[in-house]
């Protein structure tokens, strides 16, 4: 019965979407990208090939990062099948095809209607689907059900908020995560939420972010920007910022600048779709800067370096001597990737709103490798700091690096699990 309201009210809002998305795209052309693909209409015809199909779902950039390590080794361990990874978003697609090129197959996650995700999982046919951190939709779960396609849910988590809304709806739940479902879980508190709402094979696996590792053409593109536009001066990165955090963050940039009057800012908005409008809004600041996506060079006399390109934060990481996360400087977003600055070994900033990864952001505010800042005031006093002990700069980019080193091994747990998962029998109808 309550699948049957879920589906019925998904049957009057899907459409809206489709046309809020199409609407987005007068704005955004990247959101009027294969808009049929929301419907079913794939465009990778797994079907039509030999190759068998390893379909992963990651809903956008930070999933897609976070799964980065696993769909390398993937890769490598399965060359003889085709990896197809959807996304939700267009910033997601775009960071597919940075890292992996054509090595992989893109496509958008159809809506969660019946006749959608039959089509697509007509056209796509996979032999294992494998969902990243927190997706759960019940009409594409049954399907592959119906069709003995196995889903892992790896590294997946669950907020305490999140499994309370869940429990409301439990019947839903514990449908969608029986049968065919086993969870990865990030950690042991996850594990038992997902037990909570209907999850019957739950392992606590780890994060498989840990398994995080620095590209060496970004660690050494950062060192060639750094030695031949940065030189010595004070640099910061402030990555993945949001609109209400780029304001505090020049801020506190300009109380750095009173003291500091070389100090450099590398200023990383986190949506393409707001690149002009953060350029727009430097201007209009009087701020001297310069724009990597028109190849300016950083002068003696730049204050910012604003980074309208896609793909290059950790590049900027391996720049910088300090790194500021955003998307937790506002109570909304919940904070972005800490582990990018970490692998890099560089002492991090980060404000108080860190619900989507809440262990990570403590860990590394309790090890020292992390100091939280609630304000420009707050983060201009640590960026100071920090400038004048750079023996406390390396020290807490020691920490932070060992924080990911002790915790690796998530991904080869999760690997484990996926052998067996794709020798299942399965079926198409």
């Amino acid at each position: 019965m309550l699948r049957s309201v879920y589906t019925a009210l998904l049957y009057v809002f899907a459409p809206l979407a489709w046309v809020a998305t199409a609407l987005r795209g007068l704005r955004d052309p990247a959101y009027r990208d294969r808009l049929s693909e929301r419907w079913g209409y794939t465009r990778v015809l797994a079907s039509s090939s030999a190759a068998p199909c390893l379909w992963i779902h990651a809903v956008s950039v930070g999933e897609v990062q976070a799964a980065a390590p696993l769909i390398r080794t993937l890769l490598k361990k399965y060359p003889q099948h085709l990896i197809l990874i959807t996304t939700a978003t267009p910033t997601g697609a775009q960071r597919v095809r940075s890292l992996f090129g054509d090595s992989v197959r893109h496509a958008y996650l159809p809506y969660d209607v019946p006749g959608a995700v039959r089509r697509f999982l007509n056209r796509v046919r996979p032999r294992l689907a494998i969902v990243m951190e927190r997706e759960i939709w019940p009409n594409l779960f049954e399907a592959c059900e119906r069709r003995r396609i196995p889903i892992l849910l790896a590294s997946a988590r669950i907020s305490e908020r999140s499994a309370v809304r869940h429990r409301k709806f439990a019947s839903l739940f514990r449908d969608a995560l029986s049968g065919n479902v086993t969870v990865a879980a990030q950690t042991a508190q996850d594990a038992e939420r997902y037990r909570s709402i209907g999850a019957q094979r739950v392992l606590v696996t780890g994060n498989v972010k840990f398994d995080i590792e620095v590209p060496q053409p970004a660690r050494e593109a950062g060192q060639t920007l750094r030695a031949t536009q940065l030189a010595d001066r004070p640099v910061w990165v402030a990555g993945s910022t949001h609109d209400g955090e780029e304001q505090q963050v020049l801020a506190a940039h300009r109380i750095v600048t009173s003291q500091r009057a070389d100090a450099l800012l590398v200023l990383v908005p986190r949506h393409p779709n707001r690149f002009e409008t953060v350029r727009a809004w430097l201007k209009s600041e009087q701020v001297e800067f310069a724009s990597r996506s028109r190849n300016e060079s950083v002068t003696p006399t730049t204050s910012v370096l604003l980074a309208d390109t896609l793909g290059e934060l950790m590049m900027l990481y391996a720049a910088a001597d300090i790194a500021f996360v955003g998307g937790s400087l506002i109570a909304t977003v919940g904070g972005h990737n800490l582990l990018e600055p970490a692998v890099l070994e560089r002492p991090i900033l980060v404000g108080p709103h860190n619900f989507n990864a809440p262990d990570i952001a403590q860990l590394m505010i309790d090890s020292g490798a992390a100091r939280e800042v609630n304000s420009a005031e707050q983060m201009a006093a640590a960026l100071l700091d920090l400038y004048a002990n750079p023996s406390l700069r390396a020290e807490m980019g020691a920490k932070a690096n060992a924080i990911v080193a002790s915790n690796r091994g998530a991904l080869s747990r999760v690997l484990e699990l996926i052998e067996p998962l794709l020798q299942a029998p399965s079926h198409t109808t």
